[in-house]
């Protein structure tokens, strides 16, 4: 299961951590998910979600406030009794001092954030969806292309690399090459990445390992995108039918979402930069709304149809 370091957190959203007395070195976060305890500090606590990080905004603040000292005692103590991950007060609420030293007691961690509630939570839950999503790692190389982003396939030495670094000679921005970490963030979205270790490296057969972001710079990378488009490699066979007008869509899935796909037949001669660049432009028009092939098949059409009433006028003007 993914998870996420406490510390990762804290030092992500400049969190100020109230309780360094605590060794939150072993504390992971494994949801994605956060929740406000409100109804819990009031006593409910059925399909109470323990295991996400818990957010104190300026509602369930004041409730404490207005609580009884022998009630927050008992509220306190009732809630940090679960195995909670940690309690991030927002807008530099400060907790009370039962509720420390409960929490002390209890081993759960206590946060602090200057940020509204509202903005914290959308940021936290945005950051943690892209760190806990679904992850594979494949074999290919993903280059944003006119903001597309590509991911190049096939077989090991068939000219992957070299096709994304003529991309990037032609201002196009390297993500990852070699192996491609996929992340499902969302039904709709995959977000591709690169190892750490091989971040803004690419290999080049007979060359060696080359750093893309050192020879062509910081606008030659990026770190991260979403997973619009594939194109798989092959060699060229001869028997192989081929689409040759586009007008039915290929896909090839990923953790559960479909996704564009091409098959490019390879053979001396051909650019395979040029025709990666054409197919991310192809299909960024297609999202835009417009389809050549389409467009194509509705002039034969209409060429026909027209044709048509052309040979019957001449048959009526014959009778």
């Amino acid at each position: 299961m993914s998870s996420v370091r406490l510390q990762t957190i804290i030092d992500k959203m400049q969190l100020e951590n109230l309780t360094p007395e605590l060794d939150i070195r072993r504390v992971r976060i494994t949801q994605p998910d956060i929740n406000r305890p409100a109804i819990q500090l009031a006593g409910y606590f059925e399909h109470f979600e323990a295991t996400r990080l818990q957010i104190i905004g300026f509602v369930e603040y004041t409730y404490m406030e207005s609580l009884p000292d022998d009630k927050k005692e008992e509220a306190y103590r009732q809630f940090l009794s679960f195995d909670i991950p940690g309690v991030v007060f927002c807008r530099e609420l400060i907790p009370d001092t039962t509720f420390l030293k409960i929490a002390l007691e209890e081993k759960v961690p206590v946060l602090m954030t200057k940020k509204s509630t509202s903005s914290f939570m959308a940021e936290i839950i945005r950051w943690l969806n892209v760190k806990l999503a679904p992850c594979i790692s494949i074999h290919g190389v993903l280059v944003d292309v006119y903001g597309v982003g590509l991911l190049i396939t096939g077989e090991s030495g068939i000219g992957k690399s070299e096709a994304a670094l003529e991309l990037i000679k032609r201002g196009h921005r390297l993500v990852s090459d070699d192996v491609v970490e996929l992340r499902k963030v969302s039904d709709d979205t995959i977000i591709g990445s690169a190892p750490d270790i091989t971040k803004h490296f690419i290999e080049l057969r007979g060359i060696g390992i080359v750093d893309v972001k050192t020879l062509f710079g910081v606008s030659s990378v990026r770190d991260t995108q979403n997973l619009d488009l594939v194109i798989k490699l092959e060699e060229w066979d001869k028997d192989k039918e081929y689409d040759r007008l586009g007008l039915e869509e290929e896909f090839t899935e990923y953790l559960g979402n479909r996704i564009v796909c091409h098959r490019i037949p390879i053979r001396p001669g051909r650019n395979l930069a040029i025709i990666c660049e054409s197919a991310a432009a192809n299909h960024r028009q297609k999202k835009m709304g417009y389809n050549a092939a389409q467009e194509l098949y509705n002039r034969v059409q209409n060429s026909l149809i027209n044709k048509k009433e052309d040979d019957d006028d001449d048959d009526y003007d014959e009778d």
